[in-house]
């Protein structure tokens, strides 16, 4: 394995950098104020005119879709080099949305292009693709276990032409934004198939008869305006036939598609947000005095830096290691590196937040600093896309695996 970056890549970062120094940081400020304005006039599910102000400049760069591997539609780069790049646009947690390459559109685009139709593509790829709209993706549901993909109870009837849909989801990001205008659903066709093929996915517009927004779902307090977390009620809504992605009973193979580039994208941003966070708890140490000096000249903060920076190249090198396995032998092979660093990540993170929050004292705790909103979203992390244990079932099982024929035989 190489892990030095190509000269594409590293072109691309100094212009990102480039961008993020003259347009993301600057406007860093200017998106809290307008989203406050916002939240004055009573309704934050509006979109900061920033951001719209923005995409324009980073398509003029060439910083758009960077994304989607082995497409012609993206980036054109492969999991490694975009893994800097995902690092860099995660330490602003807005900015990815500037370069089109947010959650959970980025995982949707990636199912349009694999698995839907050519009508699906120029519906809904097209103007992802363009940023002209957003999308949801609705797994999760409140009343079953969900880390269980198979508890997922969601109907989805043929009806004729039509699929007829009935469940409640949560936690359906992306649902509070009003340029949102459709989900990928997953739920049972046919209950009674072996266990892997009762799921599919389903293309349903969210202006659909039947589709109803219950409530948006705080996280620690945080709205999370304008993406938000939806728990939303199917009620016997209808779409078209042809609006299923692949064919009945694939939806866990469609999930597995989709869960390895959305992992590893969360983890590449998790990185930079843990970057961010000890570059703000070094300069608090720095201009701080306590006791007669520096509060970085005070032993335990020495260890506690220098256990961040430890933590964090060791967890940037875990990620592109999965990053390179992906791209060399699929995801499938990859899968122990993929969850590996999935439970890695955020808990690195947020135990470097955690650091930062005690170096800004009192002050680290409100929303002046952006450090309680950073721990809010890596906790989330943890559950996000599979929870922690379900992540380190996998490595278990898999590292079982290595060894259960040798015990077998010496038993034998």
């Amino acid at each position: 394995m190489d892990f030095e970056y190509s000269d594409k890549t590293k072109e691309l970062m100094a212009r990102l950098n480039r961008f993020m120094d003259e347009h993301i940081y600057p406007n860093e400020k200017t998106y809290d104020a307008q989203m406050a304005a916002f939240r004055a006039q009573g309704n934050p599910w509006q979109v900061p005119q920033i951001l719209e102000d923005l995409k324009p400049k980073a398509k003029a760069e060439g910083l758009w879709n960077l994304f989607l591997p082995e497409s012609e539609l993206g980036g054109g780069l492969t999991n490694m080099e975009y893994a800097p790049l995902c690092e860099i646009m995660g330490r602003v947690g807005w900015a990815s949305e500037v370069f089109n390459c947010s959650a959970p559109d980025t995982g949707n685009m990636e199912v349009l292009e694999r698995y839907g139709s050519e009508r699906h593509k120029k519906e809904y790829l097209v103007p992802l693709l363009a940023g002209e709209m957003r999308s949801a993706y609705l797994m999760t549901e409140p009343d079953v276990a969900s880390s269980d993909a198979t508890n997922v109870s969601t109907r989805i009837e043929r009806d004729g032409n039509e699929y007829v849909i009935n469940g409640r989801k949560w936690w359906s990001s992306g649902v509070g934004d009003p340029r949102c205008k459709i989900a990928v659903v997953m739920g049972k066709t046919d209950p009674k198939a072996d266990t892997y093929r009762q799921q599919s996915q389903i293309l349903v517009p969210l202006d659909a008869p039947g589709v109803k927004v219950v409530r948006m779902l705080p996280v620690f307090g945080y709205d999370d305006a304008p993406h938000g977390h939806a728990e939303v009620i199917l009620e016997n809504v209808r779409v078209p036939a042809e609006n299923l992605l692949l064919g009945e009973g694939r939806g866990f193979e469609i999930s597995q598609g989709r869960l390895g580039p959305g992992r590893i994208h969360h983890c590449m941003r998790t990185i930079g947000v843990a970057e961010r966070a000890l570059e703000l708890m070094v300069k608090r140490l720095l201009t701080r005095e306590a006791f007669g000096k520096k509060i970085a000249e005070h032993s335990v903060w020495e260890e506690r830096v220098a256990r961040a920076r430890i933590d964090i190249e060791m967890a940037r090198l875990l990620t592109l290691k999965a990053a390179y396995m992906m791209d060399t032998v699929g995801n499938k092979v990859a899968r122990a590196e993929i969850a590996m660093i999935k439970v890695a990540a955020p808990n690195v993170a947020l135990k470097i937040i955690d650091d930062a929050i005690q170096a800004h004292g009192g002050g680290g705790v409100t929303t002046d600093f952006g450090l309680a909103k950073m721990y809010s979203g890596m906790r989330t992390l943890r559950l996000a896309d599979g929870p922690d244990e379900v992540h380190a079932r996998t490595i278990a099982k898999l590292e079982f695996k290595k060894y259960s024929n040798k015990v077998r035989a010496a038993a034998e």
